[in-house]
Formats: structure tokens, C-alpha cells, sequence
């Protein structure tokens, strides 16, 4: 079956593990298949483990400056199932005046 590259009703998969929707643009999919994820929770878990107590999202995008903002929130969630990360159950008001929750890091051996 040839697949029309505006077809929305399947995912596409570049090969990469950054995700996106099948009804996302072709440029996310392209974006996607150019992310480092493995790079990027990296670099989340090294600045979340510099806070014994936790931190917020806030801390973790002003620790990270160089770095957008859309490419960091999304990596909690997946340092959070990997192990790497736990939510604390707490929750801390950012900037915005939002809630936002508090994640430590957890000490891998």
C-alpha cells in the first residue's frame, strides 16, 4: 500500500524514539527523527540530582538555559517510568503561578 505523506491515519516512524502523533505534521515527525532523547534526559537527571529535596520544572529549564523549554518538560514523564526520576507526590508554584510537581532523583548504582 504506497502512503500518501499527508495520510494521517497511521504513525510514521523514522527510526527515532522521540514521538510523535500519526496526526502531527510531517515537520514533527522530521523533528522527532532528529531529537536526542537519550542526550536530553541526560542532562534533566544531572540537574535534577544537584537538588536532594526536589525541584520543579522551573529549576530544571533555568539550570538548562541553552536548551528550549519543549524539550525538557517532555522528558519527566520517561525518567519517571524508567526509574530515574520519582514524583515526589508534592507540588510547588512556579513562576507562572502554576503548580508544578516536585521530582527527585533517584541514586542508580
Amino acid at each position: 500500500m504506497n502512503r500518501d505523506l499527508f495520510d494521517d491515519d497511521e504513525p510514521m516512524n523514522f527510526g527515532s524514539v522521540a514521538y510523535s502523533r500519526g496526526t502531527d505534521a510531517i515537520t514533527s515527525h522530521i523533528a522527532g527523527a532528529l531529537v536526542d532523547t537519550n542526550k536530553l534526559e541526560s542532562l534533566v537527571y544531572e540537574v535534577v540530582k544537584r537538588y536532594p529535596k526536589g525541584c520543579i520544572l522551573d529549576e530544571v529549564i533555568s539550570a538548562l538555559p541553552h536548551i528550549r523549554e519543549h524539550s525538557i518538560q517532555p522528558r519527566f514523564a520517561p525518567l519517571i517510568r524508567k526509574g530515574f526520576l520519582v514524583d515526589t507526590g508534592q507540588k510547588r508554584f512556579g513562576r507562572a503561578g502554576r503548580l508544578q510537581r516536585i521530582v527527585k532523583a533517584k541514586e542508580i548504582l
